[in-house]
């Protein structure tokens, strides 16, 4: 079997790295890729947003299976064109992919089938924002409809800065298009979590629970980031609260998105607020986390290759997921100054040192070849990812492993994984 990987980022890595380690596959691509994947793949100098050449190369080389990680070539109609040329592609379609390519399509949605979410609405003028802004309680939250790479969402602790939120991406446009509109938000209390299921249309299989750490600082501080580290499984996310997730979330999704005509194959990522047990919904994802994806991967204990094609295929109802019990963290090592401006090209040492550490796997996210240097060309650079007897031994195995890599400006949080302990 030979399959196609589109992205070049950590949970790339990741879905390569597992795909790869599959007995029924004999070739992997992956499109652009990067430096780590090249380890187990041949990488393809096509961009992920390049669908029409994505898909000669799928067909000109007879890919049998392709999986897509990034959400812009999802949102911008990749598993449409790839279905439509009679090619197997795992990914929701760009009208299903709308649950995150538009917050305010998200919170209708949820509003429409009564899953729990914070009270908000959608404006595309600043001052009738900033007017609903002000009449609500207060922390506020300013969230650009499209996609922003993780980064559209401001936690406003008083009016003023709701309304500098608002004129950033209404009035300065700071983020393009995806802030044509806002979604001004009820702000949340409680503890995040993230609750990524497999759907085939009309199955939804949960995966393990996982934990994403999004401010760039200690203690949960700073501007949100697509992401610094991630643990599995979350502690928060008790059996309970899964029970009541899948029955009040997962299952209304995908029941509903059939009715809207639009049925969800794909990653279908909830990310959650928990608060007395009780979920509620941040937001959704059309695809897998990252970094969440880096510790599930290394926890999975199936065939990665026989999920994505039950979804395909709609028989997920067949499939049992196993877990490795040891659970997982992921540090994510980034460039200085992310998620601001930051500097590339900057020599990165000690790779194979951090990688010959026993359950240790070090997952490239923005890199590149120069010469006979691998260095750092984006935001967030690698996912070192450990298993550990317990939570503890994980995120110390990980951070034993970040401790042997190095280069000009490296920042890292130093806490990931500490509601877990």
């Amino acid at each position: 079997m030979k399959v196609l990987v589109v992205g070049g980022g950590g949970r790339e890595h990741a879905l390569v790295w597992k795909i790869a380690g599959s007995p029924r596959v004999s070739k992997v691509w992956c499109a652009p890729g990067n430096p780590g994947i090249s380890e187990c793949a041949e990488c393809v100098p096509i961009g992920s947003n390049d669908i029409n050449s994505l898909l000669a190369f799928a067909k000109e080389n007879r890919a049998d299976l392709t999986v897509v990680g990034p959400e812009a070539p999802l949102a911008a109609g990749i598993v449409d064109s790839f279905k439509r040329a009679g090619l197997r592609v795992f990914g929701p379609t760009k009208e299903a992919a709308s649950l995150e390519s538009s917050k305010a399509f998200a919170k209708d949605f949820c509003k429409r089938y009564g899953i729990p979410c914070g009270a908000s609405e959608t404006f595309s003028d600043a001052a009738a924002a900033k007017a609903y802004a002000a009449g609500g309680s207060l922390p506020v939250v300013v969230k650009a409809d499209g996609l922003a790479a993780g980064k559209g969402v401001i936690i406003c602790k008083s009016v003023a800065e709701a309304e500098a939120a608002i004129d950033e991406m209404l009035v300065s446009r700071s983020m393009g298009d995806a802030g044509r509109r806002v979604v001004v938000e009820e702000f949340l209390e409680g503890e995040e979590a993230s609750f990524i299921a497999v759907c085939d249309g009309n199955h939804v299989l949960p995966l393990a629970s996982s934990q994403d750490h999004k401010a760039a600082f200690d203690g949960d501080r700073g501007p949100n980031t697509g992401g610094m580290g991630a643990v599995s499984p979350a502690k928060v996310v008790t059996g309970d609260v899964a029970r009541a997730v899948m029955e009040r979330i997962m299952l209304p999704v995908a029941r509903g998105m059939v009715t809207e005509g639009m049925p969800f194959v794909g990653a279908l990522y909830a990310g959650l607020m928990i608060k007395d047990g009780e979920p509620r919904v941040l937001e959704f994802n059309a695809r897998f986390g990252d970094p969440e994806t880096q510790p599930l991967m290394v926890r999975m204990k199936n065939d990665l290759v026989d999920v994505l094609e039950a979804a395909v295929t709609g028989t997920l109802d067949r499939v049992e997921l196993e877990w490795d019990t040891r659970p997982a963290a992921c540090v994510v090592m980034a460039s200085g100054g992310y998620p601001g401006a930051y500097e590339k090209g900057k020599v990165i040492g000690g790779l194979a040192d951090a990688a010959a550490l026993a359950d240790v796997v070090v997952f490239h996210a923005g890199t590149r070849r120069a010469g006979d240097e691998i260095v750092t060309d984006g935001g967030r650079v690698l996912g070192v990812t450990a298993l550990g007897v317990d939570m503890k031994s994980a995120i110390g195995r990980a951070y034993e492993a970040v401790s042997k890599i190095s280069w000009e400006g490296v920042h890292c949080r130093k806490d990931i994984g500490h509601r877990a302990v």
